[in-house]
């Protein structure tokens, strides 16, 4: 089972997703009109410019997010078998949230955390 089986889930894969997309275009009804360019918003017609430029620390408020929320993806498995590994696990968890604390830090010092 080596890397045969890999190369086969790959194109497996990838025929699954070209064959969703290519039934997709074949079945669909299309249709061109006016309404389908225009930006959705919420029912109300638009007045003006849809562009919008938000401020750059909503993303990086999400990005610190996402790094926070994998932490606790890998905290799960390993707070299940620590008992088991023993020390050496406790050890990598504790540099882990040591590297993990420090990036908080710097987030902080940036002013990433801060809405106004």
């Amino acid at each position: 089972m080596g890397s045969s089986a890999l190369v086969l889930l790959t194109i497996c894969g990838i025929a699954f997703a070209a064959g969703g997309i290519l039934l997709s275009k074949a079945l669909a009804k299309t249709s061109t009109n006016s309404q389908k360019g225009e930006t959705y918003e919420c029912g109300i017609p638009t007045t003006g410019t849809s562009f919008i430029q938000f401020n750059v620390g909503y993303y990086l408020f999400a990005l610190i997010f996402l790094i926070f929320d994998v932490e606790l993806v890998f905290m799960y498995p390993w707070a299940v078998v620590v008992k088991e590994v023993g020390m050496p696990a406790f050890v990598e968890i504790l540099v882990f949230m040591f590297i993990l604390f420090m990036g908080f830090l710097y987030a902080w010092k940036k002013g990433a955390l801060r809405w106004d």
